[in-house]
Order: C-alpha cells, then sequence, then structure tokens
C-alpha cells in the first residue's frame, strides 16, 4: 500500500509520500515521486496503485514532455497529457491484470505550476483519467492508505496555514498512519513549492531523523488527555 498526501495553502504547495513497496511477503523502497523543474515550469506527481502500471505511465508521459512539455503552459494540460498515458496503459493492461485478479488502481496526486498558471495548483487523478482540482475548501488529497490520517488533518490544517504548519500536518498524518498499518514506512520523500518561486524542492527523511518529533507529538498527546475535563 502506499501513503501520499498533497497539501494547498494559499502560500503554496507541500506533499509526502511514503516509499515502501508490498509485493506478496516482501518489501522493499522505491520512489513514488517524479518531478519537473524547469525555467518558469514545475510539477510533481506522486502515485499510488500497481507498480508496474506506474512506471509504464510515467515511462510514456516522460516521452510526451520531451517533446511536447514547451507546449504545455498551464498544469491542468499537463495532467490531460499525462491522464492520456494512463488510459493508454489500460488499454494495454486492464484487462490483463483483472483476469489475473489484480485491480487497475493508479490514483495521482498532481502539484505545479506553470508559465501562465497564476498560482501553483493541486489535482487528483483518478484511474479513469478524470480528475479534480484541490481547492481552499478543503485543501488536501491523500490516496493509498490514508485513513488513520485523515483525522489529524480535518482538525488542524486550513487553506491559511504556512507551509511549514502544513508540513508538520503531513508528517503527523503520515506519522498516524505508519503506527495504524504495516504496509507504510520510512524513508519519506517531501516536495515543498512556494508561490511564484517555480522550483520544487525535494527532501528525503530517514527514520532517525524525525523519531523526535514522532516522541514529542506522543508525549504532547498523553499531556492533552491528562488534562481533558471527565466531569459530565
Amino acid at each position: 500500500m502506499t501513503f501520499c498526501l498533497g497539501i494547498k495553502t494559499k502560500h503554496g504547495i507541500v506533499g509526502l509520500s511514503d516509499t515502501r513497496i508490498t509485493s506478496g511477503t516482501e518489501t522493499t523502497t522505491s520512489k513514488k515521486v517524479f518531478t519537473v523543474n524547469r525555467q518558469k515550469h514545475t510539477f510533481f506527481i506522486m502515485t499510488s496503485g500497481l507498480r508496474s502500471v506506474r512506471d509504464k505511465a510515467i515511462t510514456y508521459f516522460s516521452e510526451v514532455i520531451e517533446e511536447k512539455d514547451a507546449e504545455i503552459t498551464k498544469l491542468y494540460l499537463m495532467v490531460n497529457a499525462f491522464a492520456d498515458q494512463v488510459k493508454r496503459v489500460a488499454k494495454e493492461d486492464q484487462a490483463n491484470l483483472e483476469q489475473a485478479g489484480f485491480a487497475f488502481n493508479l490514483f495521482s496526486i498532481i502539484g505545479g505550476q506553470l508559465e501562465q498558471d497564476k498560482s501553483p495548483k493541486l489535482y487528483l487523478l483518478y484511474p479513469q483519467g478524470n480528475w479534480i482540482e484541490i481547492r481552499r475548501g478543503t485543501p488536501f488529497v491523500s490516496i493509498g492508505n490514508t485513513g488513520a490520517g485523515n483525522p489529524i488533518l480535518r482538525r488542524s490544517l486550513s487553506y491559511e496555514d504556512s507551509l511549514e504548519f502544513a508540513m508538520k500536518c503531513a508528517f503527523l498524518a503520515f506519522d498516524a498512519t505508519k503506527l495504524s498499518v504495516n504496509d507504510v514506512d520510512y524513508p519519506i520523500d517531501t516536495v515543498v513549492l512556494e508561490n511564484d518561486h517555480f522550483h520544487t524542492i525535494e527532501r528525503r527523511f530517514e527514520q532517525r531523523e524525525l523519531e523526535h518529533i514522532s516522541s514529542h507529538w506522543n508525549e504532547q498527546l498523553k499531556e492533552a488527555i491528562q488534562t481533558l475535563p471527565v466531569d459530565a
């Protein structure tokens, strides 16, 4: 399974993805974020679903942007271009995968800002190739194993928050998910894109780098529970 999360605030976009790949009884680590940085032109794609479908779609898409990247100046057009490759893979592989008992389940989070975008955009792309834009009303989207992290995001996060605060919320959502399931794990990859900076900053974190934050959060939760009123 997977944990991928994108958050949009008035200051820009942050994203976080785990790297665990589970196949039967085997687990491996692999990057789930694809990033492009060019002058006034940046975006990232995070995916959940079958690894083989993801790799094939990204390979096809990489060829498309090598040829047509300069022609695509708004992010929704880039989302459409990737959707076309997802649908291409579906035509080639979906029937055989489903016959073998596998679901064609490639969900994608796509964020970025291209030349003619007034601000960074964030989208959720479905396996069927249709998409929705993530806006200020619910300023986050997650894919994969997401149930455990959603309460933290819904209680804490707003469109007005800073990117630093949004990243803290993203980490705590991941931390809650990791504690709740056994198929989401470190290392994690993060992306940050500030308004009009046109450069997505990537960073990878190992567990040893962040375990002090998890411990601090646990202690704060215990203290908060102890101070809750018990009177009816």
